[in-house]
């Protein structure tokens, strides 16, 4: 049986079970909630927990589907996963929850508590940054990298790390003219509720900034901090900053908080939209690991109601669920 878990209770929870995660914490899911619209549902069935975002389907008359916050998440816990997995499909088909999409969590691994019937596609793996006590991470850094951060600090850049930031404007301000500069998709540019919900993480939210020796803010960047993982969240960087190896040395930075606090990796993630593109190379250029598979996957609680919104896109291959792909969207208005 799936039962929902008071929101005030979750991260309690998760941490009694052993997967207390930024990406799993109330805050985090709350405010991924403001991203695609819907409800957050906190959801336990025997000792497997899982996170989502309940939206509706416009023109569906009510039916909803679901989809886990932005970023990284998926059922987690010590638990039986096929069971929770049948109690989970009879909650949505009792609500009428037509689909679920699931980003799973590339270091949790949990995908492996998928059923079979769950159809599961791995994407472009994330870049992953270990952090044992006695390494020299500059030493390991691609030399590309290494040149960069080594370049700011010959330019004076210094960087600062703050626990629990009071403000994040002049972060934003930097982040979405980075995100104007890539022409990314309007998605990534997230309102002003986000970033003040994001902030209800406390201290698991750490702001890194660079400055110039004049005080000119070069490059900033937000981690979520967890142990035994260090996340990189989201960061950009003025022209200057990047000409000058701010950002480079803002990761290096990260990196170090991380390994003198006793982490075990800094997690980068992937490219935008989980693609291997410039930025996942970027990312990729910090450590020499290996990256950590990510999956997604994808399941159908209606199959009848599904055909009926989706017509001849009906299926998981592709845009998932297909009655939310673009052209589907302006058709139905």
């Amino acid at each position: 049986m799936t039962v929902e878990v008071p929101a005030g209770d979750w991260d309690a929870l998760l941490a009694e079970l052993g997967v207390a995660d930024a990406y799993l914490l109330r805050a985090y899911v709350e405010a991924s909630a403001l991203l695609e619209p819907g409800q957050p549902r906190f959801l336990r069935a025997g000792d497997v927990v899982f996170a989502a975002v309940e939206r509706p389907i416009p023109g569906a008359g009510g039916a909803t589907d679901l989809t886990t916050p932005y970023g990284y998440g998926g059922p987690a816990g010590p638990g039986d996963g096929e069971a929770f997995y049948a109690a989970y499909d009879a909650w949505c088909r009792e609500r009428g929850a037509v689909t679920t999409f699931l980003r799973f969590h590339p270091l949790l691994e949990n995908h492996r508590l998928a059923p079979r019937r769950l159809d599961l596609l791995r994407v472009a793996d994330t870049a992953t940054w270990p952090l044992p006590a006695d390494a020299d991470l500059l030493a390991g850094m691609h030399s590309m990298h290494r040149r960069g951060a080594r370049k700011a600090l010959r330019a004076g850049v210094t960087a600062t790390i703050t626990a629990a930031p009071e403000k994040l404007d002049d972060f934003v301000a930097l982040y979405e003219a980075g995100m104007r500069r890539r022409e990314a998709h309007a998605f990534y540019f997230f309102r002003e509720p986000y970033w003040e919900t994001l902030r209800g993480l406390g201290e698991r939210l750490l702001r890194l900034d660079a400055r110039s020796v004049e005080g000119e803010l070069l490059a900033s960047m937000l981690c979520l901090a967890t142990p035994p993982w260090l996340h990189y969240h989201l960061g950009a960087a003025t022209e200057e900053g990047f000409a000058l190896g701010a950002s480079k040395l803002l990761f290096l930075e990260a990196a170090r908080h991380g390994q003198e606090n006793g982490y075990a990796e800094l997690h980068l993630g992937s490219g935008l939209g989980g693609r291997e593109d410039s930025l996942w190379e970027f990312k990729q250029r910090f450590s020499p690991a290996p990256g950590r598979p990510f999956w997604v996957g994808r399941l159908v609680h209606d199959d009848a109601r599904y055909r009926e919104l989706a017509g001849e896109a009906a299926g998981t291959d592709g845009f998932f669920p297909a009655y939310r792909a673009p052209a589907a969207a302006e058709a139905r208005g």
